[in-house]
């Protein structure tokens, strides 16, 4: 199935090199993909994965394994933002 994946900040850095302008890639998941799945998939740093959103909603660290995509969801993801 079908999301869109979005990777913000020093995140995007993660991504292939045309997507990176834009943050976000259409991306092919098992139909029974996690969140957490998704994220292990881009070795994405665990320090680095803080705020997680699915289709504009909060998806807390302990739910990520059990949340299931759907077809069409977004999936955001945001490193810690630290400022001043």
């Amino acid at each position: 199935m079908e999301i869109t994946f979005k990777l913000f900040a020093s995140l995007s850095d993660y991504l292939p090199p045309a997507a990176r302008r834009s943050n976000v890639l259409t991306l092919e998941v098992a139909d029974d993909a996690s969140v957490a799945s998704v994220i292990e998939s881009w070795a994405l740093p665990p320090r680095l994965v803080h705020l997680v959103l699915v289709n504009g909603v909060f998806v807390a660290p302990e739910s990520r394994s059990a949340h299931r995509l759907k077809p069409g969801d977004a999936l955001a993801i945001w490193p810690p933002i630290a400022g001043g």
